[in-house]
């Protein structure tokens, strides 16, 4: 077997294609979260959206995207926020939802408006359940932006899928090694950081 050359801009790449999917998600999935919360009739429908989105086949949503958006990173990066978009979102509101009523009204009783109660109590008291939303969307996205190479987009889907095409393994593992090591590295990473959250969080 050919040595296995790893490129590390690839690497790189398809770290940052990720990662500002996930914090663009982020924004966008908290805020969809707590306006599910607020508006007990939209709720169904955020739901529903973030739902559907997320049963679209990945390369089904990515053509689509392309057709609108063009060729790569940008359509890419829109495609892996809307995935991203159902654990934050939904984690989101089920904190907030899952918060007991002693706790709102203790902070009702101390004079809170709506918006301190919600970036004082609500946000920080779900933040647990939203970060384990985020991990989710984080591990999920590093193994569909490999596809985003079928858009024009970069990152390590290139040597996989140059690899397929010539029938060369070394080329194709220099792709998925590194993705299935950052895969695990940012699980492992981020399951730390929940047990360390948790155990503040534990009386």
């Amino acid at each position: 077997m050919k040595a296995i050359n790893i490129n590390f801009l690839l690497v790189y790449e398809h770290l940052i294609i990720v990662l500002v999917a996930t914090v663009i998600a982020v924004f966008v999935g908290v805020f969809l979260g707590v306006l599910a919360y607020w508006h007990k009739l939209a709720s169904k429908v955020i739901i529903w959206v973030v739902d559907t989105v997320q049963i679209i086949p990945s390369l089904a949503l990515l053509s689509i995207l392309m057709i609108i958006f063009g060729l790569g990173n940008q359509t890419l990066i829109i495609g892996l926020g809307l995935y991203s978009l159902l654990p934050i979102t939904r984690n989101t509101y089920t904190g907030i939802l899952g918060i007991e009523p002693s706790i709102r009204e203790a902070s009702k009783g101390m004079g809170m408006t709506r918006l301190q109660q919600l970036l004082k109590v609500e946000l920080p008291l779900a933040f647990p359940l939203i970060f384990s939303g985020i991990k989710v969307a984080v591990v999920t996205g590093l193994g569909i932006a490999v596809m985003g190479v079928l858009i024009g987009a970069g990152g390590l889907g290139y040597p996989i899928y140059r690899g397929i095409q010539t029938r060369n393994t070394a080329l194709i593992m220099s792709g998925a090694i590194p993705v299935v090591l950052l895969a695990l590295g940012f699980d492992y990473i981020m399951t730390k950081i929940e047990s360390l959250i948790a155990k503040r969080r534990s009386p």
